[in-house]
């Protein structure tokens, strides 16, 4: 008897696949799908268009709406973009119009419009428009729009519109327009508008616009506007405006500065700017007006309005004859 089931149990496996799959490629091959028990609920085998429950296709097209538990082999056609899908989407790479819930893809997850909820693909996560919610792809994730929740790329993690939350990039991390959160990439973060929060970029990482939080770089951070708060890195650091505590390993350079600024080699302020607050690096060359205290070998201002230079060669071109070069120590003597 137990010599029998060894061979009997195999045999019935084998002829119940073998029975399933036909079943779907019946389905498949003339448009149509088994659903048992009723064509809105139960068990659906084959592309019906609209359906709660357990459910399996091999490619999903013109569906409507599906509810529960999704199982399709293939990614769905060009003509499946209107399909609302919630619940659990399974398959090598499963999809759909809007998509909320849990997806699994064996290669990817994709959304022609938006997708919300946990997304996970083995190469990579994508959609047209929106992602909320955890995203996990080995190459990378991306939105067409705006990305929000918590994302890891293998590669990288980028979207044409907002970014907010928590993402890491094996290579980078960078977003269109705002980016706000906790941000790390291999290489560099970016944001074509504005940044606020932690940006963690092994080569760079910077903004078109504002910067707003902490900023540690290996080698540059910067923005096209203003940067406010704490920024680290290995080369240097600069923005138009900058206000805060700023490290650079070479040098930190803008035309309004207010803060803390330390350079290993050079801080430069540019013609007609600003510095407020404290400047220590190897030359401080201020192409305009110093309120504050200069520390270094060199120092050079245009003008001192209540600043005071202290270091081996010191220069104030507005100070009256014979004040404007000093050694150790140089003042506001107009």
């Amino acid at each position: 008897m137990q010599s029998s089931d060894r061979w009997t149990n195999p045999i019935k496996i084998f002829f119940s696949f073998t029975l399933f799959f036909g079943i779907v490629s019946g389905c498949v091959l003339f448009g149509q799908s088994l659903d048992i028990p009723s064509k809105k609920w139960g068990l659906s085998i084959g592309n019906s268009k609209e359906f709660t429950g357990l459910r399996f296709n091999f490619r999903d097209s013109k569906v409507r709406r599906i509810t529960g538990i999704n199982f399709t082999l293939w990614q769905p056609r060009n003509d499946n973009k209107d399909a609302v899908v919630r619940g659990v989407s399974l398959g090598l790479i499963p999809g759909g119009g809007n998509i909320q819930g849990i997806q699994v893809g064996l290669l990817g997850v994709s959304a022609k419009k938006s997708m919300a909820g946990l997304n996970v693909g083995g190469l990579g996560v994508g959609s047209g428009d929106n992602i909320t919610g955890i995203n996990i792809g080995g190459f990378g994730v991306g939105a067409g729009k705006n990305l929000t929740g918590m994302s890891i790329g293998g590669l990288g993690v980028g979207t044409g519109g907002s970014l907010k939350g928590f993402c890491i990039g094996g290579l980078g991390v960078g977003a269109g327009k705002n980016v706000s959160g906790l941000v790390i990439g291999g290489l560099g973060v970016g944001a074509g508008a504005d940044f606020t929060g932690l940006a963690i970029g092994g080569l760079g990482a910077g903004a078109g616009r504002n910067f707003t939080g902490l900023a540690l770089a290996g080698l540059g951070a910067g923005c096209g506007g203003r940067f406010t708060g704490i920024a680290i890195s290995g080369l240097g650091v600069g923005a138009p405006d900058i206000r805060g505590l700023i490290v650079g390993g070479l040098g930190v350079g803008g035309k309004n500065l207010k803060g803390v600024f330390v350079g290993g080699a050079l801080i430069k302020v540019e013609k007609g700017g600003r510095l407020s607050g404290l400047a220590v690096s190897s030359c401080n060359w201020v192409n305009g007006t110093l309120n504050g205290l200069s520390i270094g070998i060199v120092n050079y201002a245009w003008k001192l309005d209540g600043g005071i230079q202290v270091g081996l060669i010191n220069i104030v071109r507005d100070n009256p004859r014979g004040l404007k070069v000093l050694p150790i120590f140089n003042a506001d003597f107009d």
